[in-house]
């Protein structure tokens, strides 16, 4: 089995917000490789993964990164492939690493979420994989027609609650 997204994280540290992003892929049946590289720590295995990747059967990359967050963009500037940009909150809030990974320079755009926002990469990357692929587009509609359940329950049981001046 090939990879369809590959999960790049700066290192195994960051891997607890990089997680529901494999989860979520794994939950939509998405091949998937999870690899710790860092822009300035292993350049030249990030140039090698990010030259390779399509060949190897990887159609969109995923890459979290925090304080400085050059991860994301160095990768999208040596491939094709959509790179989709995950910026962690290590300092700052995650705002450093929202402005690093948003502001890319004209011609290497990166697609970028919500600080720590991997599960919604993960979904980003799941709705470009389904434009070509009937199977997974079935899957992430039925995902997304459930989404509803959560706060119809939530309602449910808020309608149990009992105040003398609440009206419903």
């Amino acid at each position: 089995m090939n990879p369809l997204v590959s999960i790049i994280m700066g290192s195994t540290s960051d891997l607890p917000v990089v997680r529901k992003a494999a989860d979520f892929l794994n939950d939509m049946e998405i091949p998937f490789e999870m690899i710790a590289l860092s822009a300035h720590r292993t350049p030249d295995e990030v140039a090698d993964m990010a030259r390779n990747a399509a060949s190897r059967g990887v159609k969109v990359i995923i890459a979290a990164a925090g304080m400085a967050a050059a991860l994301p963009g160095v990768i999208a500037s040596m491939t094709t492939l959509p790179v989709i940009g995950v910026p962690l909150d290590a300092t700052m809030g995650g705002q450093d690493a929202l402005l690093s990974i948003v502001q890319m320079p004209p011609g290497i755009p990166v697609a970028t979420v919500g600080i720590n926002g991997a599960m919604n990469a993960a979904g980003l990357a799941v709705q470009i994989l389904a434009l070509t692929d009937n199977a997974i587009a079935e899957r992430y509609a039925d995902y997304r027609s459930h989404l509803s359940d959560k706060i119809v329950k939530a309602n449910a049981e808020l309608a149990s609650i009992e105040y003398k001046f609440k009206t419903n």
